[in-house]
């Protein structure tokens, strides 16, 4: 048994830093372990060379600056993650494992306002189908589970039946962890898409940002200090309903004039139907303003001009480094991203808005499945690394 303070247990959490470091990183080299963990150069190298003929991390040799180095990850054995994003429109999951490298990635389309039983039952065979390909069904240690509405940060629950119907009553946590068996972690899509930014994209190396995702709905990833805030009840981030128009249209949430009604698609697509149909898409108009067309043109760029100005009110009270937008929006590059430059420019105070970038994201669609993968990584404990695959959970899969 180790004793508080007692050598061993100081040996134990140097362990447990170093593994968390590289946790987090998905991969470094041993300068950066020390400059990470405060550690010395040679109590990194003792640490993972125990680590190494463990079985708990593996080192490649790699280049940095230019110099000879060695790149130490987590093993490729020590377990895997999987990420389950819903959208309004279609779910999608990812295998990876603890080195940050993804195994296996699949979308198909998903009507997630219908029905949570029948989203469910396509979660877990899409689940199943894709962990059979990856051989690596004895070694799931978690699930991270997207859904596109606030979560309450102590239950888990939806936070508001409004956004989606078909699922009030339904506990997702719970239901996908009595569904496969392992422990799942929960959090908004909007969370999740800026830690995927964070990790893997736009915002890799900035600590404090925003993750800006316009889609059926708004909403913002806040990442204060490198850590994403939910706030007390889990909906911090809920950007859409800053008020523009208090004489405006009716948002869903019982306000007049809320962001979201100037900029979600529920909102803004129907002003081009009469144009261009009533089968138009946010993916559509992007793609038709980008070739030039003058009404899609003006819808994404009072859109941008809109998120601007809630994204400056943002910067007032954060004052963050960088925003990333995310989602289809995204793909409208300048088009977008000039109008939301100007409006921070006209309504944040200038400190604020020099210091900030507006940038659209890296990952695409693929930003919400990958935060639930990094989600699992970030909650995981590290003591269950340190004492072996063995403490995973497990997985049967027919």
């Amino acid at each position: 048994m180790e004793t508080p303070g007692s050598q061993s247990s100081l040996h134990r959490a140097n362990l447990e830093r170093v593994v968390r470091a590289v946790r987090l990183a998905g991969s470094l080299t041993q300068a950066e372990i020390a400059r990470s963990t405060g550690l010395s150069a040679a109590t990194v190298s003792n640490i993972v060379r125990e680590l190494k003929d463990g079985g708990t991390v593996q080192v490649t040799p790699t280049s940095a600056g230019g110099r000879r180095a060695r790149s130490v990850s987590l093993s490729g054995d020590a377990g895997i993650v999987v990420g389950v994003d819903f959208g309004h429109t279609h779910l999608r999951v990812a295998v990876g494992n603890l080195a940050h490298q993804v195994l296996a990635e699949e979308a198909e389309p998903l009507d997630v306002d219908a029905s949570a039983a029948q989203g469910f039952d396509r979660a877990e065979a899409l689940v199943n189908r894709l962990i059979a390909t990856t051989g690596g069904a004895t070694k799931v240690i978690g699930v991270g589970l997207g859904v596109p509405g606030p979560i309450d940060v102590e239950t888990g629950a939806l936070g508001s039946s409004a956004i989606l119907p078909g699922w009030v009553g339904i506990n997702p946590r719970e239901e996908l962890t009595e569904r496969l068996g392992v422990p799942v972690h929960v959090d908004n899509d909007a969370n999740l898409g800026a830690l995927g930014e964070l990790v893997w994209g736009s915002g890799r190396g900035v600590k404090d940002l925003a993750y800006i995702k316009v889609a059926s709905g708004v909403g913002a990833g806040l990442v204060i200090n490198g850590q994403i805030y939910r706030g007390p009840g889990g909906t911090a981030g809920e950007i859409g309903h800053i008020t523009l128009d208090e004489s405006g249209p009716v948002c869903r949430c019982g306000n007049r004039g809320c962001l979201e009604t100037f900029t979600a698609a529920r909102y803004v697509l129907p002003l081009l139907f009469s144009s261009h149909g009533p089968d138009l898409t946010v993916e559509r108009m992007v793609q038709l303003a980008r070739e030039g067309d003058p009404g899609c043109r003006r819808v994404v760029g009072d859109i941008g001009r809109h998120v601007g100005s809630g994204i400056a009110n943002l910067c007032n009270l954060l004052n963050p480094r960088r925003v990333i937008i995310g989602g289809d929006l995204a793909e409208a590059g300048d088009l977008v991203l000039n109008p939301v430059r100007e409006s921070v420019a006209r309504y944040a105070i200038p400190s604020a808005a020099r210091q900030l970038s507006v940038v659209p994201g890296m990952l695409g669609g693929r930003a919400e499945v990958l935060g639930a993968l990094a989600l699992v990584l970030n909650e995981m404990g590290d003591s269950t690394l340190l004492d072996g695959v063995s403490q995973a959970a497990k997985l049967t899969f027919t």
